[in-house]
């Protein structure tokens, strides 16, 4: 299985690139500003960047917008986190220069950093992070302002004991509190933004963040360009810098075909473009190209079951399914060695993450067997049938991970041969949170592609239980799962934690309730070698904070 640009000889792909190319100058030529050409770039001490992404959102209100994988690259620049978290899941000191926490891991103390101020000047002091600490946790939903999803949901108060100290409160013991607070939805705005009624919220002119750069210009659908503050100081020491920003403006340029994003880097017209097919890589390093395809810290690139929905009510469908599925095939097809096998439904670079990659073996004849003592007999046609009714799996591709489609096609051709008919269908962004939830109706299998920077944290979002999302439908009809997940909630110590979620891990492979595909890599960079320096954290954005441009050659 191949898509089109794979289909093309080398020699048609380069005309395709110059002809793009071509189009991206009349396209980058609507931006007005300094980040519009390689001129300006020379003339200006720190330089300037464009980067080319594929969607700017639909709407800027901080916490709805935070974790979004389009608008989350903004606002990494525009706004500071209380700690900082890299790309190995590690927690280190950033606004909160230091923290302490009780034995059962129920109050936790922050330190804030000094002299620390968002762009409208107002001081981030303790009254400052418990705003935001208290609207990340209960958001203003009669407004439409949405709690931050994976913001620990035992959290009960937070208070000042000074100006620069927040003792924080949990219901329960909270292990996960710390990392959390560098997850990319926990972003600190000023209060003067948090009091703002949602619809002016909206406008991201009016958004006041602590971060190295401020909003410069931006306009709906087409760029936000920000420029930096020359006053920052308190970057995080773990990037090896605190200083101001290096580069004068970035600008984030909404092109929404990939081919004139990659022509646009080639040409010189722009410095990275986002999300780049799989395929084209391996061609763009050897023209001298940065590429970069960071793994976040979070779930595999996977298919959440609905356990309501027939068939996959009975675990030997669910079970057949998974060893159904070929993944190292998907890598030497669609991917490239950048990518990595599953072996968990979290990724493998997450602290607490185990290793069950002997539960996701590719095996059609167990998978076979299964469907047959499942009651699913093979038809002439291949497809297998019960009931009258065929064997089906409708895949929904996910808009956000540029190679979803590609994957549903090849894994389709994998289960028709095991006897599954398989429909693909396919939505633009907005389309498809619309039409695709999770325990959707008509949705068998959900795609995930989420992050979240604590691995205690996800037990508490597969059931029902506190609010949680109920990925697999199961409500409270599980006992052993809802066990687990009490039992990993009130831990007080990691060491207690671990072999709980390593079990939990295995439990939930075993039922097939979560079907992985790769470990993910969702956010693809291709970037000019001109551009150096550049950082990616535990959610794989990459932070151009410390990044410095050259002339290329230099």
């Amino acid at each position: 299985m191949t898509d089109r640009a794979s289909l093309l000889s080398p020699t048609r792909r380069r005309l395709l690139r110059a002809t793009s190319a071509f189009t991206a100058l009349a396209l980058l030529a609507t931006l007005a500003g300094p980040a519009a050409t390689l001129a300006d770039d020379a003339k200006k001490e720190g330089g300037d960047i464009t980067f080319l992404i594929d969607s700017l959102g639909d709407t800027w209100i901080p916490n709805n917008s935070a974790i979004s994988s389009f608008q989350g690259h903004i606002w990494g620049h525009v706004a500071d986190k209380l700690v900082y978290v890299d790309a190995q899941g590690q927690a280190s000191p950033w606004i909160a220069e230091r923290w302490e926490q009780n034995a059962t891991a129920t109050e936790f103390t922050l330190h804030l950093k000094q002299g620390v101020t968002f762009s409208d000047g107002t001081p981030v002091d303790a009254t400052a992070v418990i705003a935001n600490l208290d609207i990340w946790s209960a958001g203003r939903k009669k407004e439409g302002i949405n709690p931050i999803f994976l913001f620990p949901k035992t959290y009960e108060r937070a208070e000042a004991v000074d100006a620069a100290t927040v003792k924080v409160f949990f219901k329960k013991p909270t292990l996960g509190l710390i990392p959390t607070l560098g997850y990319h939805g926990s972003i600190l705005i000023s209060p003067k933004t948090i009091a703002q009624p949602a619809t002016e919220q909206a406008d991201l002119s009016k958004s006041s963040g602590s971060g190295p750069y401020i909003v410069e210009s931006w306009k709906e659908g087409d760029h936000v360009t920000l420029t930096k503050r020359k006053d920052y100081n308190w970057g995080p020491a773990a990037v090896g810098h605190t200083g101001p920003a290096f580069l004068d403006t970035i600008t984030y340029k909404l092109v929404s075909e990939p081919s004139l994003r990659i022509a646009s880097v080639q040409s010189g017209q722009a410095d990275v473009a986002y999300n780049a097919s799989p395929q084209e890589l391996s061609s763009l390093k050897d023209e001298g190209f940065t590429v970069a395809t960071p793994r976040y810290l979070g779930f595999v690139n996977g298919l959440a079951i609905n356990t309501k929905l027939a068939p996959y009510d009975d675990v030997k469908v669910r079970q057949a399914l998974q060893a159904g599925i070929n993944r190292q095939e998907i890598i030497d097809t669609v991917y490239t060695p950048d990518w990595k096998l599953a072996t968990s439904f979290i990724q493998s670079n997450v602290p607490g993450a185990t290793d069950h990659s002997d539960l996701l073996v590719y095996n059609p004849e167990k998978a076979e067997k299964l469907l047959d003592e499942a009651g699913w007999v093979k038809g002439a046609d291949g497809v297998r049938t019960k009931d009258g009714k065929p064997l089906l799996l409708t895949l929904h591709s996910n808009p956000y991970l540029a190679a979803s489609k590609s994957i549903d096609e090849l894994i389709s051709q994998q289960l028709g041969k095991i006897g599954w008919k398989v429909v693909i269908r396919a939505y633009d962004v907005v389309t498809f949170g619309e039409k695709v939830k999770f325990g959707g109706v008509a949705v068998p299998a959900y795609e995930v592609t989420r992050s979240f920077i604590d691995a205690g944290t996800v037990a508490g979002i597969l059931t029902n239980a506190n609010n949680g999302e109920n990925w697999f439908a199961l409500d409270e009809r599980d006992t052993v799962i809802n066990d687990l997940r009490d039992k990993i909630a009130s831990a007080d110590t990691l060491d207690a934690r671990a072999p709980l979620l390593d079990a939990l891990q295995k439990y939930v492979l075993e039922q097939g309730y979560f079907i992985p595909r790769t470990e993910i890599v969702q956010r693809i960079y291709v970037q000019s070698p001109a551009l150096k320096g550049e950082v990616y954290n535990g959610v794989a954005y990459a932070s151009y904070y410390t990044a410095t441009k050259s002339e290329v050659g230099q």
